[in-house]
């Protein structure tokens, strides 16, 4: 979508929404909102560690002076959403109620703070601490949002109608949608990942391919990813797509009786080779197939990683 280039920085986009995009969108290089209205503001999610949100707050500064940020909305529990939280705690804070359930029992930023300096964990880790080698775990002190809700939320922020929806779980156990019907705009938190690989920690996909539907059935003219350029519907399509073909693919290769490792290596990536974070696929089959077998065991993390790094290097021969 060629309206608002894809740079670094405030984003205004009409109707009193603000996107601010952190390029090129990979790992930890997550998108947020503002929305302002009758003086005062909505942030939808910080970012992965204080310095970044500290910027991020500073570029906003010229909206949020004269409309100051009362409410923040967690779009979901992955770290690159939320911890930057301790720099609003005074604003309340909102959360769907699984996703602040998470938030208690995911990775810790001091626990990610500890592994940058630990070796010999693996190829996985290794590639895993390449990636965030730009980010400041230790200066985070995880603050948890103030107000949880289930199914769905009417919010109004200085006279303008915020509807926040629970498509959770799907990327993670809790995600929520941020959608201004006037403003003809949503931010879907990691529910999109633009000219970026999905990737999927809970399930089940079907959620995650409805939550799709609900947007595609709004009146929507600008979709905020959580990753990724602006986009519009042709975007929210093309995720919709990708998550189809994976589990297709994946189902095949199951009936089949091939090993998660195995499929996510057979799988042909076709278009979707071209967006970034092509190894994802390891965990998305990985994940695809615990559905499919009804295995309840959470997935072993570093196991995954180990697979991604693995991938990735078969993927750039």
């Amino acid at each position: 979508m060629a309206r608002w280039e894809y740079r670094k920085g405030l984003h205004d986009l009409g109707g009193g929404c603000h996107a601010y995009l952190q390029p090129d969108g990979s790992l930890g290089w997550s998108n947020a909102g503002l929305i302002s209205s009758g003086g005062v503001s909505l942030l939808v999610d910080t970012l992965w560690d204080v310095p970044l949100t500290r910027a991020m707050l500073d570029a906003m500064s010229g909206v949020s002076r004269g409309a100051p940020i009362r409410t923040v909305v967690n779009t979901h529990a992955n770290g690159d959403h939320w911890w930057g939280n301790q720099l609003v705690a005074d604003a309340e804070i909102i959360a769907s109620r699984a996703c602040r359930a998470e938030m208690d029992h995911d990775i810790k930023p001091s626990d990610l703070a500890a592994m940058m300096g630990i070796e010999g964990l693996g190829i996985g880790a290794d590639y895993f601490r390449e990636r965030v080698k730009a980010f400041d775990f230790a200066s985070v002190t995880p603050t948890f949002p103030t107000r949880v809700f289930d199914g769905s939320l009417r919010l109004e922020v200085g006279g303008t109608e915020i509807d926040l929806v629970e498509v959770g779980p799907a990327h993670t156990l809790g995600d929520t949608i941020v959608h201004v019907p006037a403003a003809k705009t949503v931010f879907t938190g990691d529910i999109l990942f633009i000219d970026g690989t999905p990737i999927m920690w809970q399930g089940p996909i079907g959620n995650w391919i409805r939550a799709c539907d609900r947007m595609l059935a709004m009146d929507l003219d600008v979709v905020v990813p959580g990753h990724g350029p602006i986009t519009d519907r042709r975007g929210i399509e093309a995720v919709r797509g990708y998550l189809v073909y994976i589990r297709d693919e994946a189902r095949k290769r199951f009936d089949a009786g091939l090993s998660a490792h195995d499929a996510a290596h057979d799988i042909a990536l076709g278009d979707y080779s071209s967006w970034g974070d092509a190894e994802r696929i390891a965990v998305n089959v990985a994940t695809l197939y615990r559905e499919f077998s009804g295995d309840p065991t959470p997935p072993n993390i570093l196991e995954l990683l180990d697979r991604m790094a693995e991938l990735a290097r078969s993927l750039r021969r």
